[in-house]
């Protein structure tokens, strides 16, 4: 729990999730063979996220994501991808925002945009992905 005056301190699992992001796709994107990705950014902040899914019988198998933001951006899409991991399309689609900022134990209030876009980014993968599967 933060207390008052202290928006800008980050939990520990934020701060564990932002030091060693987990599905972090380092390098190539060719190097990851994934079956759709999703990519959403925010002009405002000027955040970026690239979701990629790797997807069989209709369940996330991997998933990789590059974030171009900052440390909250950064925990909040890598929470996401363990969050996802292993769930169908559908179970997926159903981890929210707030899901992602109580997995991180809260971000601070004016960093809570950072899950939505985690989240947006992936709904876009899974879009991509049925939209291709059609």
């Amino acid at each position: 729990m933060q207390k008052e005056g202290q928006d800008w301190v980050y939990t520990d699992i934020v701060k564990e999730h932002f030091l060693n992001p987990r599905n972090f796709l380092m390098g190539d994107e060719s190097q990851f063979k994934y079956d759709a990705c999703g990519l959403v950014g925010n002009p405002i902040c000027g955040d970026q996220m690239k979701m990629y899914i790797k997807v069989k019988d209709d369940r996330i198998v991997d998933i990789r994501w590059k974030t171009y933001g900052c440390a909250s951006a950064i925990a909040s899409t890598s929470a996401l991808s363990e969050l996802a991991k292993g769930k169908t399309l559908d179970e997926a689609l159903k981890i929210t925002a707030k899901d992602i900022d109580d997995y991180l134990g809260t971000l601070p209030k004016h960093k809570f945009h950072c899950s939505v876009l985690g989240h947006e980014a992936l709904a876009d993968a899974i879009s991509n992905y049925r939209a291709k599967t059609l």
